[in-house]
């Protein structure tokens, strides 16, 4: 269980600062921005929240703003008003025997709760990134870029990640030495389709399949998700 925060999200003393990680890819464009608009859009987001990209893509913020505005769906002028809380950080995400790599975006969010007058900053980073690269990344982060108590620091990561059982579990032991399991958040959106929650309904309602749907009758289930298009540069996401 996460320990609890109780926290008064309408306090302008306390910041929430959002970085998304690979902001420039597919993963980021498609869900993570829309999700989070959608939560501004209902004003479920703490008032003056920031949200912060971070990629190598030669970008400014303008050049990330024209890049997601056309997914995020809304009022025009609530998309204006939440894109221009959306900022851009460009650099590295791991370089061998060199620290501090995200020192830039480490100074660049505590620059923003400055400018905030916040007293209590919470960061929440959001790894939209192949998975291969958690590990680097995820010190990087710590190394740099964690909130000042009494501010807390989210990492929230996709899973399943890794080819087999093993790979799985040396990339779960490499973020896990780094955070508690309060600070970590692990997450898979592909969870939510419709085809996968039809599956979840079917084994559990099914009074004559849920007996049989167990490891002892099913060597592994396989679910194919076709679509229009192609990788279109997601191919290290499917490893």
């Amino acid at each position: 269980m996460k320990e609890s925060h109780k926290t008064d999200w309408g306090d302008a003393s306390v910041a929430l600062t959002i970085t998304v990680l690979g902001c420039t890819g597919d993963l980021a464009k498609k869900k993570t921005y829309p999700a989070l608009f959608a939560l501004y859009l209902h004003k479920h987001l703490p008032r003056g929240t920031v949200v912060v990209g971070y990629a190598r893509s030669d970008l400014d913020d303008d050049g990330l703003r024209d890049r997601v505005r056309s997914y995020l769906k809304g009022p025009p002028e609530t998309v204006e008003a939440f894109l221009a809380a959306c900022h851009y950080e460009r650099g590295a995400y791991e370089d061998a025997g060199r620290t501090g790599v995200f020192a830039g975006l480490g100074a660049r969010v505590a620059a923003f709760e400055r400018q905030r007058s916040a007293s209590v900053g919470h960061r929440i980073f959001y790894l939209a990134l192949p998975p291969s690269v958690y590990p680097p990344v995820c010190a990087n982060i710590k190394e740099t870029c964690m909130s000042p108590s009494p501010g807390w620091t989210r990492i929230i990561v996709e899973k399943p990640f890794g080819k087999d059982l093993s790979s799985s579990e040396a990339l779960s032991a490499g973020i896990a030495a780094l955070f508690t399991e309060a600070q970590l958040y692990r997450i898979d959106h592909y969870l939510g389709k419709e085809l996968t929650q039809n599956l979840v309904v079917m084994r559990f309602a099914n009074r004559f399949l849920a007996p049989l749907w167990n490891r002892d009758n099913i060597s592994n289930v396989q679910i194919i998700f076709k679509e229009p298009f192609g990788t279109q540069g997601r191919g290290g996401y499917f490893d």
